[in-house]
């Protein structure tokens, strides 16, 4: 997975790209760890996340608790956003 990132003021965009598994979860994990912590709000660009896993699942849902709720999932693939609502993740965080 490749994940670049956004800066704009207070709000960081993450764009992922590829697959959001196993393998590729702890590169995320670190993108996550290295936000400054005045990060007010994240968006995740999924336009080019073509699967998630469980492992992926579980690492939008330590996003969306890190953010205190600041998170928007945005340009979800039609596979991925299936993934989000069998959890109920489309109910909790914010799709556009």
């Amino acid at each position: 997975m490749n994940i670049e990132k956004r800066i704009d003021g207070n709000t960081v965009t993450f764009i992922l790209e590829g697959w959001m598994d196993t393998q590729t979860t702890p590169d995320f994990e670190k993108a996550m760890d290295e936000l400054e912590p005045d990060t007010k709000a994240l968006v995740l660009d999924l336009g080019e996340l073509e699967y998630t896993s469980s492992a992926g699942v579980r690492q939008l849902v330590a996003a969306y608790k890190k953010m205190n709720g600041a998170l928007t999932l945005k340009n979800v693939s039609p596979g991925v956003y299936d993934v989000l609502r069998m959890t109920g993740l489309d109910k909790r965080i914010r799709i556009i």
